[in-house]
């Protein structure tokens, strides 16, 4: 197996940071911090971060085939323009629940934008139960609603026959799947294809590599694990420096960079002596695997 190495990437001391993606066009990183309410583009090249204010939480930043970016601030759904640092809103979710608010958020393979809701925390993981949905937005942006009564709607991806969509809702301590009909976006069949074990933390964002097994990111956990879900086997585990690993994209030239979001939010002085990098973006390398470009919304 190839020597793993695991370095610090973004000097990002993000409360939460999450959502990585990887743009192939400017060959840059995008990424949010959650309670910092910011949107983070990072160019490795320059190791330059660029940021736009969101004024309120944001789950998750992607790309917009029109161009800009579409985001979950709050409960909205929304364009945003990069250069002028303008947010035009798209559609709303969750109207009758105003303590809800967007979490995680991905595009399936058509241009369809996945994203799903919890309540906001009491304290980091400690929520109000089942309050939070999961919605598709499609190029129209028809809202649907998809499930509720979810706990932290979070990590979400796609098989590369685009057949099954992966979920994790983190509380649940389980990563899912479902049946996935691209044509239509509609979900059924769900089923456990990973049960976290003790230690492991609560799942929280993924990715899947070209070989359809998942990366997932295990807050609390200070790692990302490696899961074949034919199987249900972890086939490898990632050390982290820090213990609020939050989510994991492929990127790079080629895709075969692991980046790993983390969060910084709640640690007390004890803990942040001993992980000083919380709340950074790390780079995972020497995986011998490679990950698969991001799908931009069609919307």
């Amino acid at each position: 197996m190839s020597s793993v190495r695991v370095e610090c990437a973004v000097k990002a001391s993000a409360l939460i940071g999450e959502g990585p993606v990887w743009e192939e066009s400017g060959q840059t990183l995008l990424f949010v911090d959650i309670a910092g309410q910011k949107i983070h583009r990072w160019d490795p090249t320059t190791n330059r971060i660029q940021s736009v204010a969101t004024g309120d939480m944001v789950g998750f930043a992607v790309p917009r085939r029109s161009g800009g970016y579409v985001a979950g601030v709050g409960r909205s759904i929304v364009a945003v323009d990069w250069s002028t640092q303008m947010m035009t809103s798209l559609a709303e979710v969750d109207e009758d629940k105003p303590n809800n608010r967007l979490n995680d958020g991905k595009v399936d393979p058509t241009g369809r934008l996945l994203a799903g809701t919890m309540a906001k925390e009491v304290r980091p993981a400690v929520v109000e139960r089942q309050q939070g949905s999961l919605f598709s937005v499609t190029s129209g942006l028809t809202v649907t609603k998809h499930l509720d009564e979810v706990d932290i709607s979070n990590g979400l991806d796609w098989s590369s026959d685009h057949k099954t969509f992966f979920y994790i809702d983190s509380l649940s301590l389980t990563v899912d799947a479902f049946d996935y009909d691209s044509n239509t976006g509609h979900i059924g069949n769900r089923r456990v294809v990973y049960r976290m074990e003790e230690g492991e933390g609560l799942p929280d964002g993924m990715t899947v590599d070209v070989k359809g097994n998942l990366w997932v990111a295990c807050y609390d956990g200070g790692r990302v694990i490696n899961i074949d879900p034919a199987t249900g086997v972890r086939l490898q585990t990632v050390s982290l420096p820090v213990m609020k690993t939050t989510s994991c994209c492929f990127g790079g030239r080629d895709y075969t960079d692991l980046y790993v979001t983390s969060a910084s939010v709640g640690l007390n002085q004890s803990e942040w002596k001993h992980q000083p990098l919380a709340g950074d973006t790390f780079r995972v390398t020497g995986l011998g695997v490679k990950g698969r470009p991001s799908s931009s919304f069609s919307g």
